[in-house]
């Protein structure tokens, strides 16, 4: 049996309707913006993996320095140890981020990287008050990932649906623009005195449709709930470490989050990791001599040195001369072309933020993840040696900061070609 043949005897795969799914590619190597099958054909990796490898595939630096850490310390418990790679991972993110952000908490996905911030923000208000606030504040559209909690703050949708019931009950507000801005501050200072804390995807809701909505509407939700106590958080699992043009997207804000939730590029795409960072505010009302105001979370793979020795050399390589050039032309590329589609008669709509650039094809119908334009779409591009993965209807682009302008273009001419074919 080929690699092919042998997955489908055992493998079950994510996102996938397992009885009839389209040919799983069995994919042997990776250089840079591409992957080869077994056969030797070459991929563009139009869409990072997931949106995880911001330095393009096999990068011989980060492969270095994980060789160089697994010849050193592959592993050891969090809980009473430490070692070198998570502390200096942790210096040197905290000063990166926006706000003043005091301690990090590591995690092993972005899932668990935002059970954590909920898990804070809950009992931050068990640990302060005999009135304990209970609700959660999040987007209609939001995606925040798949484990409970995750879904919980997530908008209710195919992914959530066969739990509903057993989900918790959220407060959700639509993304606000000028039309609603003033009665969804309404709402918030209405509910003020039961919510806990109001977690948001900063700027760009990935999975919605890569759905972009304007940085000085979200200040003014951050300022209405700070006016309140109503802490924050940042879900910058996607749009961290460059994506939105910027090293994170709160820094378009005015007043930053109480935490972050990082993961996804935060290893360059080489491993699991995730980080919850929070400001003082949050880390001192667990410090009591009542052992009871612990916060009693942790994963066996806490603060992996390998993990953190990969991310200490993705951020060598994010904070080089080169990245932030590359973040630019990228961004400014997308934005011309964004522009060139503007008007196409096939598209419904037409977003660009930095590196993420997105069009909503037009159906007839309203935008779904189940469409079926979806493999259509997908089909297309991967005859033509590209790896775009479209939610529903909607094609993205989120390429890794080392993609060449010839392989930009050719992934450009080749939408233009499938909006003439499809």
């Amino acid at each position: 049996m080929n690699l092919a043949e042998r997955d489908k005897k055992v493998i079950w795969h994510p996102y996938t309707q397992m009885k009839n799914p389209l040919p799983h590619i069995p994919i042997v190597r990776g250089e840079g913006v591409y992957v080869f099958d077994e056969s030797g054909k070459k991929y563009i990796d139009a869409v990072s993996s997931w949106w995880v490898n911001i330095h393009g595939h096999a990068h011989p630096y980060i492969a270095a320095k994980v060789a160089e850490q697994l010849k050193t310390l592959e592993h050891v418990i969090f809980a009473g140890f430490t070692h070198e790679p998570a502390v200096q991972l942790a210096e040197r993110l905290l000063p990166l981020l926006p706000g003043k952000q005091e301690k990090v908490f590591y995690t092993d996905n972005g899932s668990t990287a935002v059970e954590v911030a909920l898990k804070m923000c809950l009992q931050y208000w068990v640990n302060t008050t005999k009135q304990p606030r209970t609700k959660i504040l999040a987007f209609k559209e939001a995606y925040h990932g798949d484990t409970f909690g995750a879904m919980s703050v997530s908008g209710r949708s195919i992914f959530t649906d066969p739990f509903a019931s057993l989900l918790f009950d959220v407060e959700f507000i639509d993304l606000p623009n000028e039309k609603n801005i003033e009665q969804i501050k309404s709402r918030i200072s209405y509910l003020s005195n039961e919510v806990a804390c109001f977690i948001f995807e900063p700027l760009v809701l990935g999975t919605a449709g890569m759905v972009m909505y304007e940085a000085g509407h979200l200040d003014e939700l951050i300022a209405a709930c700070q006016k309140h106590g109503i802490l924050t958080i940042a879900d910058e699992v996607m749009t961290g470490f460059g994506r939105t043009g910027r090293l994170f997207s709160c820094e378009a804000l005015q007043n930053s989050p109480d935490i972050f939730c990082l993961s996804k590029g935060i290893t360059g795409g080489t491993m699991p990791l995730g980080v919850t960072t929070c400001n003082a505010r949050i880390f001192d009302a667990f410090l009591s001599d009542d052992k009871l105001k612990t916060l009693y979370h942790g994963h066996s793979y806490t603060a992996n040195p390998v993990a953190c020795a990969a991310s200490l050399a993705s951020l060598d390589i994010l904070l080089s001369a080169e990245t932030l050039p590359n973040i630019q032309r990228i961004s400014a590329k997308h934005k011309a072309f964004a522009a060139q589609l503007k008007d196409h008669p096939k598209l419904k709509a037409v977003r660009q933020t930095g590196t993420i650039l997105a069009m909503e094809w037009e159906t007839g119908n309203d935008t779904s993840y189940l469409s079926g334009l979806r493999d259509q779409l997908y089909n297309y591009f991967l005859e033509s040696g590209i790896i775009l993965r479209p939610l529903g209807n909607v094609l993205y682009i989120l390429p890794p900061y080392v993609i060449s302008n010839d392989d930009l273009d050719y992934i450009y001419q080749t939408i233009i070609e499938a909006l003439n074919d499809i």
